[in-house]
């Protein structure tokens, strides 16, 4: 355990306490800071104080930084498709089938099991099964992911979720032919109380969910179409597809429980992603080619 401690002077009071402790080192984060004031790591003058706290002249602030945990997760030597990489992000086209990060059942093959392999510096904040994790993306749905190498470049990516900054448009395939060319599906997603393993449009429990979608092209039976994400919810388009009753081809969760389509998981694949660089604030922005099964899919649609 590593111990700091710190007398606030004058200039210093009515600052609040995560903000006078993120500012005491370059390398803490808020969010950081925050955690170890919740986990009871920071004491005022002997106590246990809360984030919002504003210093007073004279406190004496100690906070005593736990020993990382043992990360048990094990690295493997798993090939990844790299879009983009600085000493601060990465950039990933993960393929269908791939689970982002460990979880029951899933403990190896996951892409934090690459990513650890791949370079040993990723951000702390999400905890030892989820370092540099930001977002995630199903199992089942390829395509981009950014992912945190600092806790600063992790702050800053979190709250650009949080503020609808960054750019997602995903490509899907869903059943039924959409008559209209443009659409917004603007309703709260949460748990189903019926199935807590599924989420679905409710107002109890729930969270403002928004998605824009497309019309990119028209077949006999599906759609193919773009969605642009202006939140993120668990499995926001998967639902919200469904909700308005066109439900993503090969879903197996919110879909016809008659598979009618070659395809394993859901016809999903989270084709762009844009975000401010935490470091230099310049706008990125990267394309992933759709994978080969929804361009096979596509084909067969066409003829």
């Amino acid at each position: 355990m590593t111990s700091y401690e710190w007398t606030v002077n004058s200039e210093q009071k009515q600052e609040r306490l995560d903000k006078f402790l993120t500012q005491l080192e370059e390398d803490w984060s808020r969010t950081q800071v925050q955690i170890w004031i919740k986990e009871g790591h920071v004491l005022v003058n002997d106590k246990q104080p809360k984030s919002n706290y504003k210093v007073e002249e004279g406190d004496i602030v100690i906070l005593n930084i736990p020993e990382p945990e043992t990360l048990e997760v094990e690295p493997e030597n798993i090939p990844l498709d790299i879009v983009y990489e600085d000493e601060d992000v990465i950039v990933v086209n993960k393929p269908r089938g791939m689970v982002v990060h460990p979880a029951p059942g899933h403990y190896s093959g996951t892409l934090v099991n690459a990513l650890m392999y791949h370079c040993k510096d990723l951000s702390g904040i999400n905890g030892i099964i989820r370092p540099g994790i930001v977002h995630r993306i199903d199992m089942d749905t390829s395509g981009l992911l950014m992912v945190a190498k600092n806790d600063k470049a992790h702050e800053s990516l979190v709250n650009q979720l949080k503020a609808k900054t960054t750019k997602r448009l995903y490509k899907a395939i869903v059943h039924g032919v959409i008559p209209h060319q443009h659409g917004t599906v603007d309703a709260p997603i949460g748990r189903d109380k019926k199935d807590r393993q599924s989420m679905t449009v409710t107002d109890g429990n729930s969270r403002d969910a928004v998605t824009h979608f497309t019309v990119i092209e028209c077949f006999e039976k599906y759609t193919y179409v773009q969605c642009e994400l202006e939140t993120g919810r668990t499995h926001q388009i998967r639902v919200h597809m469904k909700y308005i009753g066109y439900p993503l081809a090969g879903d197996p969760k919110y879909g016809p429980k008659k598979k009618t389509l070659d395809i394993n998981g859901q016809a999903l694949h989270a084709s762009v992603l844009g975000f401010k660089h935490p470091r230099t604030d310049k706008f990125l922005e990267f394309e992933a080619p759709l994978p080969e099964d929804m361009k096979i899919l596509l084909d067969h649609l066409r003829k």
